[in-house]
């Protein structure tokens, strides 16, 4: 009989989460350098490459990968012959894990998690509580697999109801395109099949805890009916040509995991949850001699690629911007931006909503004229820094704002991550506006543009506040021009052609 101590548990929830923050795995650097080394799409190249410089960084750093750092999802399979030595529940103690490392001093993580999720949405300031999947099985250990995902990717998750004699693969083939780019791909893929709806979700969630080995799978050869899964819906998911960051390419997902349990005779439950460019997991066993020790992966680890500014690049002045020069970007172009931006999300577009409606006007220093704003949730610095990681969000949650921030404010363009809408990039191209893309999951990378950076609006929304930054060569690409070319429908249209005549 093992028996687990409170203090042990808690220190390994909260070391694993300070581990994930930094360390990407490293079959997911191995597969992410493979897929760098395949891709033939300079775009998709271009954002495998910052993908791959901002894990390295973060290592280096030990930095959060990625500002959204996650919604905690945690795995407890308990020995039935383990022993605790604690007065808190496993929720309790895991929550306990997880306040301690999001409010660790030298790496502060963000906290995403909101009460009251259908009213007031008010933020828990620690971001507890996690997701807790319990289990009792045989042995003398607790087994532990725990993950910190982040909203874009789970918000893309898909659940249907299929026939007996419906065809899962057909089914993912036909809905992976639905999902924009807002997951960050290119990631893992968890299908979870059978049960009832509720365990499908759960079987979905867990096999994303398994490392990337689709390759292996591929010289060794199916055994088995989820084998055979992962190879068709493997192959079929990556000649869609939707790619890295929805821009085109050869690679869209690195591995597919499946999971089965039996299920009535008249259901088919399949449940699909994506894994984005931020994957962050690991897996640890509680013996009773001590908490978890993760060691370090090695920097060799890593592929050693540099990105490099091209001939064609453009160096943008946001402090000069004028609306005939906007007018020449063209859709796939890439930019180099200097100067001032403002920054904002949900809370703070559905605040400047109700300002806007009530004529009251925008805030005391916010002024948009001419201006480009950014979707950003940044975490807080530590040290020298002037602002934490601060990738982009998934900007789609903000198309319902455009038509408003665009007639009202005299706003010039957006900044933010994976495709806009078509009514969106119609009123682009009316307003002769842009919409910029910056890379998801390279958040650490985009934040050493960063030069300055001060709240000016909505400071109790904390991470969701208007902040202006000042930026120097941060690096995006023209997603909606002026005309309303969109680079998320022309790139993977080509590559899906591409592909398919390669064959």
């Amino acid at each position: 009989m093992s028996v687990i101590k409170k203090a042990d548990f808690i220190d390994s929830i909260e070391d694993s989460l300070q581990y994930i923050s930094y360390y990407h795995p490293k079959d997911f650097i191995d597969a992410m350098a493979d897929a760098y080394e395949r891709e033939q799409s300079a775009a998709a190249k271009d954002a495998i490459a910052q993908i791959l410089i901002n894990s390295r960084m973060s290592a280096e750093g030990k930095r959060p990968l990625c500002q959204d750092t996650g919604i905690v999802t945690c795995f407890v399979k308990i020995g039935m012959n383990v022993q605790w030595d604690s007065d808190m529940t496993v929720q309790e103690m895991v929550d306990e894990g997880v306040r301690r490392a999001y409010n660790n001093p030298d790496n502060p993580l963000r906290a995403s998690i909101v009460a009251d999720p259908a009213g007031k949405r008010k933020n828990t300031k620690d971001n507890t509580p996690a997701v807790v999947h319990q289990e009792l099985v045989a042995g003398d250990s607790v087994e532990v697999m725990i993950a910190a995902k982040g909203g874009g990717s789970e918000n893309k998750s898909k659940m249907v109801m299929l026939n007996p004699s419906d065809d899962v693969a057909e089914w993912v083939e036909k809905t992976l395109p639905t999902m924009g780019a807002g997951w960050c791909p290119p990631g893992m893929l968890g299908i979870g099949i059978g049960g009832t709806a509720e365990k499908a979700a759960v079987m979905a969630k867990e096999s994303l805890m398994e490392p990337c080995n689709i390759h292996e799978l591929q010289q060794a050869g199916a055994k088995t009916t989820e084998d055979e899964l992962r190879l068709e819906i493997f192959d079929r998911c990556n000649k869609t040509g939707i790619g890295a960051q929805g821009l085109g390419g050869v690679t869209t997902v690195l591995d597919i995991k499946v999971k089965t349990a039996p299920t009535h005779a008249a259901s088919k439950p399949v449940v699909m949850i994506p894994n984005c460019a931020a994957t962050r997991h690991v897996h640890f066993h509680l013996h009773g001699d001590g908490p978890a020790e993760l060691a370090p992966p090695s920097l060799d680890d890593w592929p050693k690629i540099t990105w490099e500014v091209g001939e064609s690049v453009r160096r943008v002045n946001l402090d000069a911007i004028t609306q005939e020069e906007i007018q020449e970007w063209k859709s796939g172009d890439t930019l180099l931006l200097s100067g001032k931006i403002l920054t904002g999300r949900d809370a703070a577009h559905k605040r400047i909503q109700g300002l806007l409606k009530s004529g009251e006007g925008l805030p005391e220093g916010v002024d948009f004229n001419g201006k480009f704003i950014y979707y950003v949730g940044p975490v807080d610095p530590v040290g020298d820094e002037v602002v934490g990681p601060a990738g982009p969000t998934t900007s789609t949650r903000m198309d319902k704002f455009t038509d408003m921030m665009l007639e009202q404010t005299g706003l010039m363009g957006m900044i933010g991550k994976a495709e806009r809408g078509p009514a969106t990039v119609e009123s682009i191209k009316q307003h002769k506006a842009v919409y910029l893309m910056a890379v998801g999951g390279a958040a650490y990378l985009v934040a050493k543009a960063i030069k300055k950076s001060r709240v000016v609006a909505f400071e109790d929304l904390g991470m969701e506040a208007i902040y202006e930054f000042e930026v120097k060569d941060m690096p995006v690409t023209v997603a909606v021009d002026s005309d309303g070319v969109n680079a998320h429908d022309t790139g993977p249209a080509i590559w899906k052609v591409n592909l398919a005549n390669a064959q």
